[in-house]
């Protein structure tokens, strides 16, 4: 099972390279997170790459996921880019679990510009059980 160790590159507080993002409630299955990409991001001029914002994507899903109990990995995630997502621009992102069957989580996640819809995804996670909070607190402060 992964080990939060605080190095994550898209929510790590100790990666120094990372995005920190920083996911909050926003309903019982799902989150929200706001960021300001800068440069060391972009893909094409003043845009975020593409792999950033599928990165951002895949963060919201894992998170949802989390807010519903459940700690998984990516089995598939299908993206679609709705228009550039712009460097230097507080954004949203968020990410919700639309069904549970089994061991398999459908999930949703976007990035908005305001109310400007700028990438979406659909994703299937397998879930690896039940989160247990103070198991993954003790693994995370032991030293490496």
């Amino acid at each position: 099972m992964p080990i939060d160790d605080g190095n994550c590159f898209a929510c790590g507080p100790d990666n120094p390279i990372g995005l920190h993002l920083r996911f909050e409630p926003a309903g019982a299955q799902s989150v929200h997170a706001q960021i300001t990409l800068e440069r060391q991001f972009q893909g094409w001029r003043d845009v975020a790459h593409g792999g950033i914002a599928i990165a951002l994507l895949d963060e919201a899903m894992a998170h949802a996921a989390g807010a519903a109990g459940f700690r998984g990995v990516t089995a598939s995630l299908s993206t679609r880019f709705r228009a550039p997502i712009p460097l230097g621009r507080r954004l949203d992102i968020y990410g919700e679990v639309r069904w549970m069957r089994r061991n398999v989580l459908g999930l949703y996640a976007r990035v908005n510009d305001g109310e400007r819809l700028l990438v979406e995804g659909e994703g299937h996670f397998v879930s690896r059980g039940a989160i247990d909070p103070a198991s993954n607190l003790a693994q995370r402060l032991e030293p490496a």
